[in-house]
């Protein structure tokens, strides 16, 4: 059964409890994956989903436009995910040499090594600027329209497509030169 927006956001004003179960039922998954993608660390994208869940929780009173919803979601799990990687980017003294995300994706021990393309595409996102990274998973993995990925990223819809094809732009082109390494 596909849980409409609309019918969350009723549940929740109506009764917060069934609302809220609802809005888990629809979206932890894509929410922790989101977050997952721009943290790396699967102890990173539990604590920062469950802290973006918290947040949307406390101000769900907030919520202007019902039609932007998703777009709300994401934003709030955006932000929850930068606060954590900022706050790691504070803590850590760097053990890499060129101090890149993409090392970290290495020692993460739920990734699946045995897909290369998967591997050497989540490499290639990984060397984006975080705001191309996070315009090129909402689009590529969350399927969302421009116009969402506008509201999670706190930009324009067209700027939120040029964003996009950037990063492909950028992925192919890592890739394309990174070909060798992965043999």
């Amino acid at each position: 059964m596909i849980i409409d927006d609309k019918t969350i956001i009723q549940a929740i004003r109506g009764r917060t409890e069934v609302g809220f179960k609802l809005l888990m039922q629809k979206y932890k998954q894509p929410i922790y994956w989101h977050i997952r993608r721009l943290v790396v660390s699967h102890d990173d994208a539990q604590d920062a989903t469950q802290e973006a869940f918290i947040r949307i929780f406390r101000s769900f009173n907030q919520l202007k436009d019902e039609k932007s919803f998703q777009g709300w979601l994401f934003r709030i799990a955006t932000n929850e995910a930068f606060r954590l990687i900022e706050s790691r980017r504070q803590d850590r003294v760097s053990l890499e040499a060129d101090g890149c995300e993409a090392n970290r994706f290495i020692a993460d021990s739920y990734i699946d090594f045995s897909n290369l393309e998967v591997v050497r595409l989540q490499r290639a996102i990984l060397t984006l600027p975080i705001k191309q990274q996070v315009t090129f998973n909402l689009r590529y993995y969350d399927e969302l329209n421009y116009d969402d990925i506008a509201e999670a990223t706190g930009s324009t819809p067209s700027s939120a497509k040029v964003n996009y094809h950037i990063a492909k732009e950028k992925i192919i082109k890592y890739i394309n030169s990174n070909e060798n390494n992965y043999e």
